[in-house]
């Protein structure tokens, strides 16, 4: 205890009359964070707000922030003309804003896709392979797959294989719907000679679909997880007549460490070892079937940090293939599975899960100079090369808009609020007044220790019923202003965001991954607050508070007022396993989707398809509830106008809606919103016939 002490009954003057920290404190030095408030009035930009969020690092060549301070889309990379760029703040006015001012109406939160982007994607990727292949001599080609499972989403899927098709860009399929949906894509509008990759756990009606894909002239190859899908492959191609496609999926030696690399090395989930590989070989040559081995499947894992990390596993992979081929089978492609990693934070480094230390380019020209060397070190022929670089191709192509709506607001302690301290016990004043005398002689350290007795007595007294909760507020806001007098920064202020963690951003609580979230607009203004972003459901695990660059805190901007339009942020590069993974926690669904292309009119884009989020309705039946049953339930409780509001409850979406007119869903319109009614009470119960069958309507479709 300090041994400073003063008198509670001496008189002295109340020290927080006016308010005023910086009037009772003396200046101290200003150091680490609190520095910054030195530079608040100096002039902003959105260069600067650019800078703050590091968006050049991890947005290239996609995504910058526009003279207006808005985060704008470059949809065609660095080849994006100017005119070209879309605002993205202009993309949620037109999907969010109201239909009788020419918006769509759509629910927050909002996904945002960009084709054109996803076009560059994979038209990047495969530059990237033909420039390797043509630079160093390679004997063969590259011809890749998208792996479906990183999102299945209908028109994802079917844009990469149009937008493949030049290249032979196939599919890869894990479980027999991602199987049925590739074949149908691949038939409709693939190239002829793409491939189609089936991966995963196999049983015989998996095997026996993958055959018939291959019966109907699709290139599909049937890869083996485990030694025994071998017998299953064979009895399922003697029953149906069909020669096979095989490959294998080897497991190699070579691991890296970190969350992503847990399912590489020896003992990795999937893949056969040394042993089991040449099992299979000798099990294939004692049934005249070896021909049909064609392809070595191989992962080191998600998100790999670097090149010569890179190049040594694909250096074993192509030995493991090399030996295959000296012993006798008809092999034609190496398979080096995912792993092109993503730079989520912008720091092209190697330190964490959340970035790599390689360009595309670069990433290219390891793997093909890794095969080159070795079949050429071993005479064998360079095979094809196919990579299932999913994360790589869809994580640009969408952004995650949702609205802060409220945030806490600092404590403050009013000239009312002060008098109370006064009514505080003997001891309390006493460390009251303690901590002013601390604070006049620049004692900081004891000031400290005394504000932190002050409140943890007052919480015991509070327990006990000596003090009422106006009086522990007092000291909660005396003691903060005593704090942010000696310079400490402000705490983070929680913004209260219209989302749910769980359905939309799964990866961040699940394994801790991060991912670029900043303002979309007003970055030509200062970001004054330090915030962390708590979601809508009930769990403390919806938030946010860990952010790239190392950050426990994000850069935010005071909340407009509610004449405004509200706070919109972004989430960037989650097009990858987001939407596959989200769960219904609270029963919140997806977002509202927009698919926006570049075109050549006012604003450089066009929305090409709009569609409302699931309802109330579709997250009920997805848990097997019965929405027209619980509908006519309730119905029997309520007069008519009541009636059309519980089917209007049905129709909407989960999450909160600030405009009214954005509250009611329909399937009736390409949007998937149908016009809210705005009668009074007496027009809806006369309307009750009309609203349950809209109602209705929209539960079948």
């Amino acid at each position: 205890m300090p041994a400073l002490a003063v008198d509670a009954a001496t008189p002295v003057a109340h020290a927080f009359a006016s308010c005023d920290a910086a009037a009772r404190f003396p200046a101290p030095p200003v150091v680490g964070p609190a520095a910054a408030t030195a530079a608040d009035t100096a002039p902003w930009s959105a260069d600067l707000s650019a800078a703050l969020y590091n968006v050049d690092g991890w947005g290239a060549p996609y995504f910058f922030v526009n003279d207006d301070g808005d985060v704008a889309v470059r949809p065609h990379g660095a080849a994006t003309l100017p005119g070209q760029e879309i605002d993205l703040a202009k993309v949620v006015a037109k999907a969010a804003g109201p239909r009788a001012g020419g918006g769509l109406g759509l629910p927050l939160p909002l996904l945002v896709r960009f084709p054109d982007v996803l076009r560059h994607r994979v038209e990047t990727l495969n530059a990237a392979f033909g420039y390797a292949v043509r630079s160093t001599g390679y004997g063969s080609r590259y011809q890749g797959v998208y792996p479906v499972k990183c999102n299945q989403d209908r028109y994802v899927v079917e844009d990469i294989v149009e937008f493949g098709a030049p290249f032979g860009f196939g599919l890869e399929a894990g479980s027999k719907p991602e199987l049925l949906l590739a074949m149908s894509c691949l038939a409709a509008r693939g190239n002829p000679d793409a491939l189609l990759i089936c991966n995963g756990y196999k049983d015989d009606g998996y095997v026996s679909l993958a055959l018939m894909a291959r019966s109907m002239g699709l290139n599909t190859v049937i890869v083996l997880e485990q030694e025994e899908e071998l017998d299953i492959v064979v009895d399922a191609s003697r029953r149906l007549g069909l020669r096979p496609v095989v490959g294998m999926r080897a497991k190699l030696r070579t691991k890296h460490a970190g969350h992503f690399g847990s399912t590489s090395g020896e003992k990795g989930k999937f893949g056969l070892n040394a042993t089991q590989i040449l099992s299979v070989l000798t099990k294939l040559k004692a049934i005249a079937m070896l021909d049909c081995l064609q392809l070595l499947h191989f992962h080191i894992g998600s998100q790999i940090p670097t090149t010569d990390l890179l190049s040594d596993g694909v250096g074993e992979a192509a030995q493991i293939y090399c030996e295959l081929a000296r012993l006798g089978a008809d092999m034609r492609v190496i398979d080096v599975g995912g792993g092109l990693g993503i730079d989520y934070d912008g720091t092209h480094s190697a330190q964490t899960d959340m970035s790599v230390a390689y360009s595309l380019e670069e990433y290219a020209a390891a793997v093909v100079g890794a095969v080159g060397r070795v079949c050429d070190r071993k005479g064998v022929q360079h095979p094809i090369i196919c990579s299932e670089s999913g994360r790589a191709l869809v994580s640009h192509h969408s952004v995650l808009v949702f609205e802060a709506f409220s945030a806490t607001a600092p404590g403050r302690l009013d000239a009312a609020t002060a008098y109370l301290l006064d009514e505080l016990t003997d001891d309390c004043r006493a460390d009251y007044r303690n901590v002013m005398a601390a604070a006049v002689r620049g004692d900081y350290d004891t000031c400290a220790l005394y504000a932190d007795q002050l409140k943890r007595r007052s919480a015991e007294q509070f327990k006990e019923g000596v003090l009422g909760l106006e009086h522990l507020a007092a000291v909660d806001a005396f003691c903060e202003l005593v704090a942010r007098g000696m310079g400490a920064p402000e705490p983070p202020r929680t913004y209260h965001i219209n989302l749910s963690v769980f359905t939309s951003l799964p990866d961040m609580w699940a394994i801790g991954q991060q991912f670029p979230i900043i303002p979309i607009q007003r970055l030509q203004e200062r970001p004054a607050v330090d915030g962390v972003l708590s979601d809508l459901t009930c769990d403390s695990d919806g938030k946010v508070s860990e952010f790239i660059g190392g950050r426990h805190s994000l850069p935010l901007h005071e909340l407009p007022t509610h004449a405004t339009r509200g706070y919109y942020l972004g989430m960037f590069l989650g097009g990858a396993y987001q939407e596959a993974l989200g769960g219904l926690h609270n029963l919140f669904g997806g977002p509202s989707v927009v698919r926006v292309s570049q075109c050549d009119g006012p604003h450089c884009f066009a929305v090409t398809r709009a569609a409302a989020g699931p309802s109330c309705a579709d997250v009920l039946r997805a848990m097997q509830h019965e929405p027209e049953v619980m509908y006519e339930v309730l119905k029997q409780r309520t007069d008519g106008a009541t009636a059309a509001a519980l089917a209007r409850a049905f129709g909407a979406m989960p999450y909160l809606v600030f405009d009214p007119e954005a509250a009611v869903l329909s399937s009736g319109e390409s949007s998937g919103m149908s016009s809210d009614s705005e009668g009074s009470a007496a027009g809806a119960a006369e309307d009750e016939d009309d609203e349950e069958w809209e109602f209705m309507r929209g539960l079948t479709v």
